[in-house]
């Protein structure tokens, strides 16, 4: 066995079994880098145990006792982390720029990497005193939730094309204890909000689909076998969705109000030439991640 850590040495032998087949067997996708064999360990047990948390949360607590029972609910869960279930599906947890949130197959298990747009949005509600702020494209409402948890002057609407994730979104406002200021509603793009808003909206985020639908069947199992495909489908060119996005967007937006979306690897370029050239856009500015890679866009309506 090869040990992550120290806590390691003083973990139950069933752990150290455990392990040993994690680090063997799983495969842990780039994705989800606060996924190791350890933390993932930590988290199942976390499960088995009847207290369920995020591999992150899981990671800062010790190991709890388990019953019989306990003990081949974790054999069957390591079971089927090996098989290539997601870690979020088995524990139901997924935390969120600090924000501890449900997860399941309703909807995508929110990523790291979307961390950047949630602090980007953050940071134009905030430079803009904004009140008003629009998810699209929720999923599970992370970004809805996290904003809501972080600012809570914010007024949100959240909406997403799949009712499942939808209902996943509400149970997380609920949980995170924002239910009271964010609104819900099911629907394709702005079609799901109310007419009222438009033209109001001070910050209107959205984590888009922007794969290619030819690459979306190419992708390790974990995500095309056990996440929603709409999630990541986003036409031939991986550019429909947003394309809409952009075009509308001007319409539910106060003068001076921020759109913000998430963008693909490679896509960044081709945004910041092409947006200008749609109506009611006057600043497009990028948002890189640590390498460098373009992955958020902002634009201000003129």
């Amino acid at each position: 066995m090869t040990a992550t850590s120290t806590a390691v040495v003083d973990a139950p032998p069933l752990f150290a079994r455990h392990l040993a087949r994690l680090e063997a067997e799983a495969e842990i996708l780039p994705d989800h880098p606060e996924e190791t064999p350890e933390s993932t360990l930590r988290a199942l047990w976390a499960a088995a145990a009847g207290h369920p948390l995020s591999v992150t949360a899981a990671a800062a607590v010790p190991l709890a006792p388990l019953t019989e029972e306990g003990e081949r609910l974790l054999g069957a869960l390591v079971e089927r982390r090996v098989a290539g279930s997601p870690l979020g599906h088995l524990t139901g947890r997924q935390s969120f720029m600090g924000v501890e949130l449900l997860a399941g197959p309703e909807a995508l298990v929110p990523r790291v990497e979307t961390e950047i747009l949630g602090r980007t949005a953050l940071d134009l509600v905030r430079s803009t005193d904004g009140s008003l702020v629009v998810d699209l494209c929720t999923g599970a409402g992370n970004l809805a939730a996290a904003v809501a948890v972080a600012a809570p002057q914010v007024t949100l609407h959240a909406a997403d094309l799949s009712t499942s994730a939808v209902g996943l979104a509400r149970a997380n406002m609920v949980f995170t204890g924002v239910a009271d200021r964010v609104t819900l509603s099911d629907g394709d793009l702005f079609d799901a909000l109310p007419a009222d808003l438009e033209g109001s909206v001070d910050v209107l985020i959205c984590n888009p689909p922007y794969i290619s639908s030819a690459r979306v069947g190419e992708m390790a199992a974990e995500i095309s076998e056990h996440e929603p495909r709409m999630a990541f489908d986003g036409g031939s060119l991986g550019l429909s969705i947003v394309s809409r996005l952009v075009q509308e967007a001007p319409d539910w937006l106060r003068p001076g109000g921020w759109l913000c979306f998430e963008i693909g690897l490679g896509q960044g370029a081709y945004w910041q030439k092409r947006i200008p050239r749609f109506p009611g856009w006057e600043v497009v500015e990028p948002v890189e991640d640590d390498e460098g890679n373009i992955r958020v866009i902002t634009a201000r309506r003129t």
